[in-house]
């Protein structure tokens, strides 16, 4: 389950630079889980994801399929306005 968005100078960076989401998801969500919840709930294409456990939160790095620009979806739930 995605808990929340990072909005950080780094995340900005990433939906920038990789076409890559950083989220906050749930400790026992699976990679597999992840994806799903990702591709169903913002209608895009995920080609990859990496998970970090810092500060016992877990971190999911999605980078979204080209055709789906990461820019668009952290428009859309205001994560990228922040920093402009």
């Amino acid at each position: 389950m995605i808990e929340k968005f990072k909005s950080t100078e780094k995340g900005a960076r990433l939906i920038e630079a990789e076409n890559t989401l950083v989220l906050e998801v749930n400790r026992k969500d699976s990679k597999d889980e992840i994806k799903k919840e990702v591709e169903n709930k913002f209608k895009v294409k995920v080609d990859k994801i990496r998970t970090m456990i810092r500060d016992n939160k877990k971190f999911a790095y999605v980078r979204l399929n080209n055709k789906n620009p990461a820019i668009d979806v952290a428009t859309k739930f205001w994560v990228i306005w922040l920093w402009k």
